[in-house]
């Protein structure tokens, strides 16, 4: 590539930052550390109506939990600040003026209601109202209006939008890097609204304006924008500026059902669509987040990069440093990919068991004293090592392992199925054999009483499970000889004859 690759994340603050914008965030990342480029983030809040407090202090968080953080930013290498676009809005006028002076823009005093009375008359008509070059010559345009009165009306301070003059009888051949060559006739196109009477530009104008001015190599952004292209395109013609190449990435789609997934889904489906918890700062709505569920950062990024992508082998595990590696955006779909919740489980299931014991330990013991449980770290790692292979998250932990840290006082229905007659005695005898065993780990547990198994003639299921539910309350858990060890002597046979008293 010619130029230093530069792509950027443009968000606008008007709530949390959805899933779809941070794979969005991530391909471009992966993107700028694949060609040694940058990475950027502008904060788009033209639309200041939507603006929400918080909003860009979360979206900057989320990136920074990820492991995603932007090289430039508000406050952050500022080489071409502002990085928000409400602190740059004395340039947006200019470029304005300039596409009304070069006559690819105009300025438009249409009111509210004269609008809405001719989309009325339309829709009545059984047509869709459409503001281009059918009709701009005889609205309230700078078009239809001579100098003088363009003059006047701006001296007045009259509201008004300038509008982009889309040209007619063109067909605009352009090129996606995932989609290939796409055509648009421009006779099809509205005028789209550049800016407006309060001095802030529309997206599209300051888009244009500051992806130019900051050197913005590649735009790399949803498929939603898709439509926005060929005015974004002809934009850069009428300023006479180089566009940068563009890629539209495919939707996020719903894990049932039709069409794109909403902030709305993920709550009422049981799974995070935000990174990271919010709390609507005006209606109080709460929304959860991947982080306070307990998925990993490395989980988000491996579950996100395959939507959409992949590298053309079977492989599912990547590491940051192996998706920057094999991103490729010819590798990008065109196609929607289907979000899947239950495979993202899988994926932190898989990170989970490469944290370290002690690490996992120390959120563990969390969940302990908020029960009431005090237990050594050390013991509590021995926990952690023997039951985080069928964990989930950390928050499993507890339902997995209750019974290392408070003895059974019920016992599941299931389990004592295999109480029979003689089960009593049987336990009695065990207990026994293991309160004359010196060397209490579990290796020689398991030899000794395997071989007094055999000795007796005595069946391993007459013994195995009802030791098991003794111990543990119902059929669940480890490796019963690990259980035996971490439990030590004395509460093994306190458990063992508790559950012989009753059953």
């Amino acid at each position: 590539m010619s130029k230093d690759v530069r792509v950027r994340f443009a968000p606008s603050p008007t709530g949390p930052l959805h899933i779809g914008g941070v794979r969005t965030a991530l391909f471009n990342y992966l993107f700028a550390k694949k060609n040694n480029g940058t990475f950027y983030l502008r904060v788009e809040d033209t639309d200041q109506n939507r603006f929400v407090p918080g909003a860009e202090a979360y979206i900057l968080e989320a990136l920074e939990w990820l492991g995603i953080p932007p090289d430039e930013t508000v406050g952050k290498n500022e080489k071409f600040g502002p990085y928000r676009q409400s602190e740059r809005k004395a340039l947006y006028k200019e470029y304005a003026d300039l596409l009304i002076e070069s006559g690819w823009a105009y300025y438009a005093f249409d009111t509210p209601a004269a609008l809405d009375q001719l989309r009325k008359e339309a829709e009545e008509a059984g047509n869709t109202f459409i503001y281009n070059h059918t009709n701009r010559n005889v609205l309230e345009t700078s078009l239809r209006l001579s100098a003088d009165e363009v003059a006047q009306r701006l001296a007045a301070s009259e509201d008004f939008v300038i509008r982009f003059k889309t040209p007619t009888d063109q067909i605009l051949h352009l090129s996606d890097l995932i989609r290939g060559e796409i055509k648009f006739d421009t006779n099809l196109l509205d005028d789209k609204v550049l800016f407006k009477s309060d001095g802030m530009p529309t997206y599209h104008l300051a888009n244009i304006v500051d992806d130019h001015l900051m050197e913005t190599t590649h735009v790399i952004r949803g498929e939603e924008w898709l439509p926005s292209m060929p005015l974004h395109d002809l934009l850069y013609k009428a300023f006479g500026w180089e566009a940068p190449q563009f890629a539209h990435l495919p939707l996020i789609l719903k894990p049932v059902g039709n069409g794109k997934l909403s902030k709305r889904d993920g709550d009422k489906l049981g799974f995070p669509v935000f990174p990271l918890n919010w709390i609507d700062p005006i209606s109080g709505e709460a929304s959860s987040g991947y982080r306070e569920k307990g998925f990993y950062p490395e989980t988000v990024l491996n579950f996100l990069a395959l939507l959409g992508w992949n590298d053309g082998t079977d492989q599912e595990i990547f590491s940051l440093e192996e998706l920057v590696a094999k991103f490729d955006l010819g590798r990008v779909h065109k196609a929607g990919a289907k979000f899947d919740p239950e495979k993202n489980k899988w994926f932190n299931q898989h990170y989970l068991k490469l944290q370290a014991d002690s690490s996992l330990a120390q959120e563990f013991q969390v969940i302990l004293r908020e029960k009431g449980i005090t237990a050594t770290d050390h013991y509590v790692e021995r926990v952690v090592a023997l039951i985080k292979e069928r964990a989930t998250f950390v928050s499993d932990f507890y339902d997995l392992s209750d019974f290392f840290f408070v003895a059974p006082t019920v016992y599941d229905a299931k389990a004592l199925k295999n109480w029979k007659e003689d089960t009593g005695k049987l336990m009695e005898a065990t207990a026994a054999v293991l309160e004359g065993i010196e060397d209490f780990s579990s290796a020689n547990i398991e030899t000794l009483v395997k071989e007094w198994l055999t000795q007796e003639a005595i069946g391993m299921g007459k013994v195995m499970q009802p030791l098991r539910m003794s111990l543990v309350g119902e059929l669940k858990g480890p490796h019963l000889f690990d259980i035996i060890e971490m439990l030590g002597k004395v509460e093994t046979l306190t458990r063992i004859r508790q559950a012989i008293l009753s059953n």
